[in-house]
């Protein structure tokens, strides 16, 4: 594990998640939507995702319990300068997936596509 890794590790989702939300409803989508493409991404219930936030949990944790949808590994493209589809790491790719998923929603993709829908 990289020093980058571990400090993604290290981080919580709880001092992410609000530039989440920000970057997003400055594109004009919700709080709602956010919470699908999380949902989608992870399998958590609003309830669990709620706990989570307010449990301050590292994202190490967060994903740690996580039931990654099967579709995942088709999110594709770059973040932070990485093909997210390249990276290693296990959790880091997680983290970036989730990161560009949060792209998408912010660039006005349409729901279907970010989720992946066939």
């Amino acid at each position: 594990m990289t020093k980058q890794d571990e400090r993604m590790a290290k981080m919580t989702f709880t001092s992410i998640y609000p530039h989440y939300l920000t970057k997003i409803e400055k594109k004009g989508r919700t709080k709602e939507e956010l919470h699908e493409v999380i949902k989608w991404l992870t399998g958590y219930s609003d309830k669990k995702l709620q706990e989570l936030i307010n449990a301050n949990v590292t994202f190490e944790s967060f994903f740690l319990n996580a039931d990654m949808n099967k579709k995942s590994n088709q999110i594709t493209g770059k973040i932070c300068g990485y093909k997210v589809e390249e990276i290693t790491n296990p959790l880091t790719q997680q983290i970036r997936y989730l990161d560009k998923l949060v792209d998408e929603l912010a660039k006005g993709w349409k729901m279907e596509k970010i989720l992946r829908a066939d």
